[in-house]
């Protein structure tokens, strides 16, 4: 099956952008009706169940990748059987996942206020409410999971967007709507009602294009031993990775709940769920370019492969430069604005988050050209390295620095170890014939030069007084054209920027 790449990476940007706007625009509004509703405290108890079920989310093990990965040759090969009998093997694994997690989940519940701080909120039963967010993550294994698979592997990401667009798109509206017009405790219970409706929905959704559209994909036939083998030793690899995700992510909500409390663990939150959402944007980007890049290591030379991917990395580098320049400079007037004084922490929180993303971001095409190459039991020992830093400093700064070190511990392990580490894993494994030494500088010098073009717009934008929407607008409108600018100054000689324009003027004239 031939993969048409740009045209695909184009049609899958297209549409994620698409259901990021619908999927984070939304979310914000329901968020802020949760908080003025059903107050801090609840909302803090809706992070630390998601936090604990991402938790249980390890019991996937990173078989999703591996199988999507397995199937690049033979799609590319239009060999059915092998298709077919990796989607069988998929099914039964999701079964055990999906088994598992409910068993997990069942054996925590007796443990559920030993991980809040002072008291728990009493009057809602939380042990049925936290009963309903595992059944929302154990289904999502249950029902036809496997199937997106095939839309990963043949680059039909825009389906999946399409998909989830609506099915999330409808939850938050009908939240919304009884948040804002059903003023009682009790409309706790039916907001995860709506949200395990559509979970079931989405599935049904995926399930069915993938049998219209792939009707020669059935689960029939059996993978060899040798097949097997390679998967359970990719699997081994991607375990670590996604126990490694766990820890960086997860786990801080649950050790703010655990050190602080609850209301301190949804100002934490708040902080983070802006982050998440430029992340979740700048995510579509890779997801998008994934099967293409695959489908370029197995067909292009290492030389063509090297100089996409540092045209690759100084555009995407520069895009998250951007968003932490604006990061930084709106953090604080968008969090007043949003959930006001009271719920807003100090400057020194906007420029820890504003480090964290850029810390997460510089990685991306990196662990991207790693996934595409397969190399994820070559990452095995980084993952636990940072895995175990994370958890070590999360403990001991957390109760030195509260939040901030929880912040502090992520952005350590981050750089030293998943972007210096990993990086020389891609390079001695798959670059094999480049140093890494050029690649390390460039990212030194994207760093340097994004923090100097942070401090110029900072204290430029810092003169743009006010308050309210308008003045937000305002000051995002600066954001857009002085980074920008000063972006172009610092690069316009380098050559990763003239490779850079050449290869956007290539694709914008096809």
């Amino acid at each position: 099956m031939k993969i048409e790449r740009t045209k695909n990476a184009t049609r899958n940007i297209g549409a994620g952008l698409i259901n990021k706007f619908v999927v984070l625009l939304l979310p914000f509004f329901v968020r802020t009706a949760f908080i003025y509703n059903l107050g801090s405290e609840y909302l803090g108890l809706n992070s630390l169940f998601s936090s604990i079920l991402s938790v249980l989310n390890v019991a996937e093990l990173g078989f999703s990748s591996a199988i999507v990965f397995s199937m690049y040759d033979p799609i590319a090969k239009d060999d059915d059987d092998t298709i077919c009998a990796l989607l069988s093997y998929y099914r039964k694994i999701y079964k055990v996942v999906g088994s598992i997690i409910l068993v997990g989940g069942v054996a925590i519940l007796p443990f559920l206020t030993k991980l809040v701080k002072g008291d728990c909120p009493t009057e809602l039963n939380i042990y049925i409410l936290f009963i309903m967010y595992l059944l929302n993550t154990a289904l999502t294994y249950l029902l036809f999971a496997y199937k997106k698979s095939i839309l990963e592997a043949t680059q039909r990401n825009d389906y999946i967007s399409m998909n989830d667009t609506i099915t999330t798109g409808l939850t938050n509206v009908i939240q919304l709507i009884l948040l804002l017009f059903w003023k009682s405790i009790y409309v706790y219970y039916l907001y995860v009602m709506t949200m395990l409706a559509f979970t079931i929905i989405n599935n049904i959704l995926n399930a069915r294009i993938v049998d219209k559209k792939y009707p020669q994909y059935k689960c029939r036939g059996k993978l060899g031993e040798e097949e097997r083998k390679v998967i359970k030793k990719q699997v081994s690899g991607l375990m670590v990775s996604r126990i490694c995700q766990m820890t960086r992510n997860s786990f801080d909500s649950i050790f703010v709940s655990a050190f602080i409390g609850l209301t301190m663990t949804t100002i934490y939150n708040n902080y983070y769920y802006v982050v998440n959402s430029v992340v979740g944007v700048m995510n579509v980007i890779t997801s998008a370019m994934l099967a293409g890049i695959g489908n370029s290591l197995a067909s292009e030379t290492q030389e063509k492969n090297y100089e996409d991917f540092s045209i690759f990395n100084f555009i995407y580098v520069w895009l998250a430069g951007w968003a932490t320049v604006t990061m930084f400079c709106l953090y604080q007037d968008f969090m007043t604005l949003w959930v006001g004084k009271d719920l807003t922490l100090p400057l020194l929180a906007a420029g820890i988050f504003s480090i964290y993303f850029y810390a997460l971001k510089i990685c991306d095409i990196r662990i991207t050209y790693t996934s595409a190459a397969g190399l994820w039991w070559e990452n095995r020992n980084r993952s636990i390295i940072e895995m175990i830093t994370n958890i070590i400093l999360n403990y001991i700064l957390v109760q030195l620095y509260g939040v901030y070190g929880i912040v502090t511990a992520t952005i350590i392990p981050l750089v030293l170890i998943n972007f210096i580490f990993g990086g020389q894993i891609l390079f001695k494994y798959y670059f094999t014939e480049f140093s890494i030494l050029g690649y390390f500088k460039d990212n030194i010098i994207y760093a340097v030069v994004t923090a100097m073009v942070t401090l110029c717009t900072w204290n430029i934008t810092k003169y743009i007084t006010g308050s309210g929407f308008l003045h937000l607008i305002i000051k995002a409108l600066a954001c857009v054209i002085i980074p920008n600018i000063l972006f172009i100054l610092f690069y316009a000689r380098t050559n990763n920027f003239k490779m850079a324009r050449k290869w956007i003027g290539r694709k914008i004239r096809i």
